[in-house]
């Protein structure tokens, strides 16, 4: 069952659970585009991409004109993100600032995080804060700057701080059900037509370990 944060004329706003892909992969596993498009009996178009094992806002247009639009606003870094993570140790700050230069490799489908720019390298950032904790997680809010391939995933596992259950980028075990503990929270953004500033906000799972931490938080 599909969860609908914001459904109009223009684009359809879902809260993505983990382990579903956002559109089709090699896999040829449903996907939450085809699901959406059965809700909306029409061809949708995604905006924002979602890893499969990472959970929250997904935005989907209705046209391509709608998606150009939306997509723009994410080039020119218009629009605020803001990201939970999970994370098995803490940030040596409580808040900071990462800039890394990452390397993606399209074979193992995976990104490095380095600290200096090389040829072949893009240049990333986010903004971190420690908003909760417990005995053996951390959480913090992330506001990423810039919008490259796994770069959440990449930082933070290049701080020490890798998500729990991301076994690709150090963590220490993967989830039971594949998922990871990274999760797109809010969205703002301009109705595509009117320019009035939208603000989505979507639940994180139904989990121990998210209800705990943001208890804390």
């Amino acid at each position: 069952m599909l969860n609908i944060l914001l459904h109009n004329d223009l684009f359809i706003a879902l809260n993505k659970p983990p382990g579903i892909a956002s559109q089709p992969d090699k896999t040829g596993d449903i996907t939450l585009l085809d699901l959406a498009e059965k809700r909306c009996h029409q061809p949708l178009h995604p905006v924002n991409r979602l890893d499969r094992p990472v959970s929250g806002i997904a935005l989907f247009a209705k046209t391509k004109a709608v998606m150009t639009t939306l997509t723009e606003q994410f080039r020119e870094r218009s629009v605020e993100k803001v990201y939970l993570a999970v994370v098995q140790n803490p940030p040596p700050e409580q808040e900071g600032t990462l800039v890394h230069y990452l390397r993606h490799n399209p074979l193992k489908n995976i990104t490095t995080a380095l600290p200096e720019a090389q040829v072949g390298t893009d240049r990333a950032e986010l903004n971190y804060r420690l908003v909760g904790k417990s005995a053996r997680y951390f959480l913090l809010e992330i506001h990423p700057i810039t919008g490259k391939h796994h770069q959440i995933r990449a930082q933070l596992a290049a701080l020490g701080c890798p998500i729990k259950g991301d076994v690709k980028y150090g963590a220490r075990r993967g989830n039971t059900d594949r998922s990871i503990h990274l999760h797109a929270w809010k969205l703002t953004f301009e109705h595509p037509l009117s320019g009035e500033r939208l603000s989505l906000t979507a639940p994180p799972p139904e989990d121990v370990i998210w209800k705990a931490l943001l208890v804390t938080g």
